[in-house]
């Protein structure tokens, strides 16, 4: 197979020119010398892998085929939109399958043409984080211009406790469209939370090196994910499979993740993600079947992963803290 150059682009989806217009990772896979790995006690060339889906309680779409890969061992992590309109049926869930590593992936952003959500708080008390339709903004550029930080902070803790309200035990927190990596301060405001409540974040080795006056902030969270590789462009169906295959086999030891969108390929979705081919209707299909095809599983054993959840690197980085 042909080696896959991780680069980001510049993608023609305007989602994801909105992620770039602020934070540019300069590569996909981002890598350390030590990471947690050795922390948490494997060997130093251990391949430890979390495989991540995105934006669960986007749609019922995103759920079914979220709660398909978690069953048919696709998937052994996924994080939370607590906004989205779906967030009960996936919270229900995910109450009742705690074997299972839900996080929750904070929102600031809804970023779809027709199909938009505002804060869990009240909008009188959030007014800098939402549109004149009273939608979260659709850009990470327009969060940045507007955000007020105590009202960020404000959303991130109603987004968290509504989780918990809902009997919700989270495994990790991250975000979405990377809002909260694109400044120091609202950065500073995700660590914050992952502290409040105890929770690993996803922390790519790129923003610690961006923030460095962070450092000591970021080294007292639980884990710094090594690398981390993410489909950035559409392709042909028949280039699916080599893609993701080819991630596993270039795998780099320490503590990687892939993060993928699932969803069925419906109507429901279709209109979701209207004009939107990139992380579209069809893409989350084809990520869906990828993930749950004995091709990709037969990768994993052949290249010796060893799967983890964010679950356990909690319970072993706390473990090893005498916590």
């Amino acid at each position: 197979m042909n080696s896959i150059k991780f680069k980001i682009e510049i993608f023609s989806s305007i989602r994801i020119k909105i992620f770039l217009l602020v934070f540019i990772f300069p590569f996909i896979v981002i890598s350390q010398s030590k990471g947690i790995a050795e922390r948490i006690g494997f060997d130093n060339n251990t391949k430890l892998l979390i495989i991540h889906a995105d934006d669960i309680g986007l749609a019922h779409s995103v759920n079914t085929a979220t709660i398909k890969a978690f069953e048919g061992k696709g998937i052994n992590s996924a994080s939370i939109m607590v906004p989205c309109p779906w967030f009960s049926e996936i919270a229900a869930y995910a109450k009742d399958h705690t074997e299972y590593d839900f996080g929750l992936h904070l929102t600031l952003n809804a970023e779809w043409k027709n199909y938009r959500w505002g804060g869990v708080s009240p909008a009188t008390e959030i007014p800098s984080l939402l549109d004149k339709n009273g939608f979260f903004y659709r850009s990470v550029k327009e969060v940045v211009e507007h955000a007020n930080p105590i009202e960020v902070e404000k959303e991130l803790i109603a987004q968290v406790e509504r989780a918990l309200a809902f009997g919700v035990k989270p495994t990790h927190l991250d975000n979405h469209m990377g809002s909260l990596f694109a400044t120091s301060e609202l950065f500073q405001i995700y660590l914050k939370i992952g502290k409040i409540y105890d929770l690993p974040v996803f922390i790519p080795m790129a923003v610690k090196e961006r923030y460095p006056e962070l450092v000591k902030l970021i080294d007292e969270q639980k884990a710094i994910v090594d690398n981390y590789m993410m489909m950035n462009t559409n392709r042909p169906v028949i280039e699916w499979n080599e893609f993701y295959i080819d991630i596993v086999q270039q795998l780099k030891p320490g503590l990687n993740e892939l993060i993928v969108h699932l969803a069925i390929d419906n109507s429901e979705m279709q209109a979701v993600t209207i004009d939107h081919a990139d992380f579209g209707s069809t893409w989350r299909q084809n990520d869906l079947n990828t993930l749950l095809s004995k091709e990709f599983k037969d990768a994993l054993k052949e290249n010796n992963i060893k799967l983890i959840t964010w679950k356990e690197i909690g319970n072993l980085v706390d473990k090893r803290q005498g916590n």
